[in-house]
């Protein structure tokens, strides 16, 4: 339940369109509702703007499932992160309506949510990647952007080995309110990115890379130690943190509060 829910709810019951019992009885899940094995915490969307997100590593099909039936009757949305082709099947079966994408791995009801113009479209956030090896964490950055309804543009392959394809988007770059920069290797994207731009720079270290790359740790730490201001570094492969976070950043430009 988010704040134009609840806003709506207690107008109805202040205008007796609905009663008090039938109010009581659609908070009775608040602020969380316990499944068993989960308890979804009903409450974040009024706390934080946005409604809680499935994490979907070790979580049976079955549970996801239980999980997005009831995100989606207290949100009316819902959205897991790192789904497997095989899992989403399953969850399908039982919920049609959903939509995966087998590159990002998200599984998403609606396929993008209702306020989508929330943001105004020359807020955009760029998601930009050093290979196409990155693609995945940055197609999970961009894809949640998207769902949350956050203008966002694509760079993608574009990292310090030819850095002349970089260039190329410049102006891109240039007018963004943020970027998210993905880059395993040595992560050198990224600091290369915050020397362009003005906005702030939010870094995402892949673990792509040959073995002293250590799983993403020397992109990790490369861009922790970047020569360039302005720039903030998430885990590693967590392009859902970023666009999170860039989302919050745009959020608070288009309401005038930066």
């Amino acid at each position: 339940m988010d704040t134009k829910s609840l806003s709506e709810l207690l107008e109805a019951i202040q205008r007796k369109e609905v009663s008090v019992d039938e109010g009581l009885q659609q908070l009775k899940d608040f602020p969380y509702r316990n499944l068993g094995f989960a308890r979804i915490d009903n409450h974040r969307a009024l706390r934080q703007g946005l409604p809680e997100v499935i994490y979907g590593e070790g979580k049976t099909p079955s549970q996801i499932t239980e999980i997005f039936q009831s995100l989606i009757e207290k949100n009316a949305s819902a959205l897991a992160t790192r789904i497997t082709p095989e899992i989403a099947k399953e969850v399908q079966t039982m919920i049609p309506e959903i939509h995966y994408d087998p590159v990002s791995r998200l599984l998403r009801y609606p396929s993008q949510l209702p306020h989508s113009s929330a943001i105004a479209a020359d807020h955009y956030a760029v998601v930009v990647s050093a290979g196409t090896s990155d693609m995945p964490v940055a197609e999970e950055a961009a894809e949640v952007l998207s769902f949350y309804g956050a203008p966002v543009k694509r760079v993608y392959d574009v990292g310090v080995a030819g850095i002349h394809r970089l260039l190329d988007h410049k102006d891109t770059l240039s007018n963004a309110k943020v970027v998210i920069s993905v880059a395993g290797m040595e992560g050198a994207l990224t600091s290369v990115v915050g020397g362009l731009v003005s906005c702030p720079v939010i870094g995402v270290p892949t673990s792509v890379g040959y073995g002293a790359s250590f799983e993403g740790l020397a992109a990790l730490l490369a861009m922790m130690n970047s020569c360039a201001s302005g720039v903030a570094i998430v885990n590693i492969d967590n392009g859902f943190g970023a666009a999170v976070m860039a989302y919050k950043i745009l959020r608070q430009i288009s309401e005038g509060k930066t």
